[in-house]
């Protein structure tokens, strides 16, 4: 999944200093081979026959007209194109990063949800074996809890990147399967908005993890990521679950289950934040009892 996102927090020095740091993220996130640019690649062909071909195959792969439906006036978004040429690399140690994204007000804020929602979280773990406070802290992480969750149209974004040349064929992919959460009615996409490279919703999935892993636990008939907290949080640990979280295990470096957590987000700095941040999490749970 590529989950490294880019924020939209306070105007605060600690939030400027997250969102120049988020899109590095995305890049550290990827496979070696999806993360080397591709210098000198050149994109041909107009945006608008680049849409209507792949119109033509998201048709013949089983999209119905609703799903279709969701290219209709999408256009070009140069400014994403520019913000994927500036990925660089990551340089703040775990120590800098996780003192900027684990502040002590988000614990506390972090703490109040895991109380507020405990009935929730407990009937989640009993179903997908994933902590609360993993969970909770995952969703702090992403997009503080539900409150930034980005405002860019995402289906322009994800066209934006499957038609320039860098790495055309993940996006498309990702492409793809944005239609197809369209089809199965889950967002309008009026509704899908989100970071610059197409992330959704309160823990910021991507367009094939949320096909893939989004569910339906409010029982409601959507899989609803952006309104939805119960699907949204049963949705985080059915990701983590699928991809082999040991149900009551440690996360600490070096256990399974933080190798999991590297599955959620490839940059070593922020898989271990969310750990830390669940520990911390856990111990203001424990002091409280």
């Amino acid at each position: 999944m590529i989950s490294a996102k880019l924020r939209r927090v306070s105007l605060s020095s600690l939030h400027r200093s997250l969102l120049a740091a988020l899109p590095v993220l995305l890049l550290s996130s990827l496979s070696p081979a999806q993360a080397q640019p591709n210098a000198g690649c050149q994109t041909t062909g107009s945006f608008e026959g680049f849409i209507a071909s792949f119109r033509q195959q998201a048709a013949s792969q089983g999209v119905s007209p609703r799903g279709l439906a969701a290219l209709d006036g999408v256009t070009f978004d140069p400014a994403v194109v520019r913000q994927d040429r500036r990925q660089g690399h990551f340089r703040q140690s775990f120590e800098q990063f996780s003192q900027r994204m684990v502040p002590p007000y988000r614990v506390q804020k972090g703490s109040g949800l895991l109380k507020r929602h405990a009935g929730l979280l407990r009937q989640i773990e009993q179903r997908y074996g994933v902590q609360p406070a993993i969970i909770v802290a995952i969703w702090g992480l992403e997009t503080d809890f539900g409150g930034n969750m980005g405002k860019l149209p995402a289906i322009r974004s994800i066209a934006t990147l499957a038609y320039d040349c860098r790495r055309s064929d993940m996006f498309r992919a990702q492409l793809l399967d944005a239609l197809r959460v369209v089809d199965r009615g889950d967002l309008h996409p009026s509704e899908m908005r989100g970071a610059w490279a197409g992330e959704i919703g309160q823990t910021q999935f991507m367009a094939t993890s949320y096909y893939r892993y989004a569910v339906d636990f409010d029982g409601d008939g959507r899989r609803d990521l952006i309104r939805s907290v119960p699907d949204v949080l049963a949705s985080t640990a059915n990701f983590l679950k699928g991809h082999g979280w040991v149900a009551g295990g440690s996360w600490e470096p070096g256990s399974a289950n933080a190798e999991v957590l590297k599955q959620w987000n490839r940059a070593s700095v922020y898989s271990r934040t969310i750990g830390y941040f669940a520990s911390r999490l856990e111990g203001t749970r424990a002091a409280s009892n």
